[in-house]
């Protein structure tokens, strides 16, 4: 987990230059966001948490690959991804169904 260092105000900085960059996800500025890119298997099995998760806590999600940011953004999260955001927390894989279950608390 990488929570540990990352305050609410740097994940929401984060998130900000996100949409800044990506304006598309300010309509999903409440949403998770699972941050990936095409061919990530790593990404995939997040996904299928996150969906066993939701089967549960019904709970959305807005996937993000990361190749559509400019290369600084990009190798923000290109060595840890899959990487859940959400508007008060990251969350760097390998994480479970248990862990993403923490972040709703």
């Amino acid at each position: 987990m990488h929570t540990a260092n990352d305050t609410t105000q740097d994940i929401h900085a984060l998130r900000e230059q996100m949409m800044i960059a990506k304006p598309v996800l300010k309509d999903a500025a409440s949403d998770w966001w699972l941050l990936g890119t095409v061919g990530c298997h790593l990404c995939d099995h997040a996904a299928g948490a996150l969906a066993q998760l939701a089967a549960v806590y019904p709970r959305t999600y807005t996937y993000v690959d990361i190749a559509d940011f400019d290369e600084d953004l990009m190798l923000v999260f290109a060595e840890q991804i899959p990487v859940i955001l959400t508007p008060t927390a990251r969350l760097d894989y390998p994480f479970s169904v248990m862990d993403l279950q923490s972040l709703l608390a």
